[in-house]
């Protein structure tokens, strides 16, 4: 769970398989969840953030899609990673107490992997952009056997896929620990940062503005430098933002 700009706090905890339950509609780990409650989402959250604002995050967010995709996309050849899009197209609400109260446009995805993201990626960028009639993702990477992959795909709002080859590859601004990074844009367009979300020394977050198609958008920007999250100078620091809680009990 991360919240962004002044105030902005960021929680990621490891648990054991004691603090796991699933069912059918639901997903729960420690005391947060997911649940499927007809066409939404709820995300129910109770967790402790980490350094420098330690403070309990309460709350919930609700996640409307606009339609719900089938598609799977293996990352590598052997389908050891697979990018999963729920939903690209969605309305949000959060309430996360007093002064993070709003709703807006969002999505829903997530990754799945047999592998850790080092053993088989070097570098990858990752975009999503609201446009017309619903929304674009973009996926770079290069693996480490050299190859590299580059796929693109156009959302509807009904969550219709197709394949969407998109415009070239444009440099955006390096992040504050010099993460490379780039994106899709319309040859001559500059795609620039609009708003800082997560900075590390492997991997940035951020709003990026672009223009697709003489569209100009803005989306979320993800560039991830996993030579950089090999180094074993690192592993440290992960375990100051990612503490490790090895028991938990549901009371009963």
């Amino acid at each position: 769970m991360a919240t962004y700009g002044r105030g902005g706090r960021f929680t990621m905890t490891d648990r054991g398989t004691s603090a796991l339950r699933q069912a059918d509609q639901s997903f729960t780990v420690g005391p947060s969840s997911l649940t499927w409650d007809g066409d939404r989402l709820v995300i129910d959250i109770d967790e402790v953030s980490s350094l420098p604002l330690v403070s309990r995050i309460r709350g919930q967010v609700v996640v409307t899609p606009t339609g719900l995709t089938d598609v799977e996309l293996p990352l590598t050849p052997e389908g050891t990673h697979v990018w999963r899009p729920f939903a690209p197209t969605a309305g949000i609400e959060v309430d996360l107490g007093p002064g993070w109260k709003w709703s807006g446009h969002g999505y829903f995805d997530s990754n799945f992997g047999t592998r850790a993201l080092e053993q088989d990626f070097d570098y990858w960028t990752w975009a999503r952009y609201p446009v017309p009639g619903g929304s674009v993702c973009f996926y770079d990477a290069v693996r480490r056997d050299g190859s590299e992959l580059a796929v693109g795909f156009k959302f509807a709002e009904s969550g219709e896929i197709e394949p969407f080859e998109g415009p070239p590859k444009a440099r955006v601004a390096r992040s504050l620990w010099a993460v490379k990074r780039e994106t899709r844009a319309d040859a001559g367009y500059r795609p620039r940062q609009v708003k800082a979300m997560l900075d590390a020394p492997f991997y940035t977050r951020s709003v990026v503005r672009t223009k697709i198609d003489g569209h100009e958008t803005e989306g979320v920007h993800e560039a991830l430098d996993l030579n950089r999250f090999r180094g074993p100078w690192l592993m440290p620091m992960l375990a100051v933002r990612v503490p490790r809680r090895a028991r938990w009990s549901f009371g009963g």
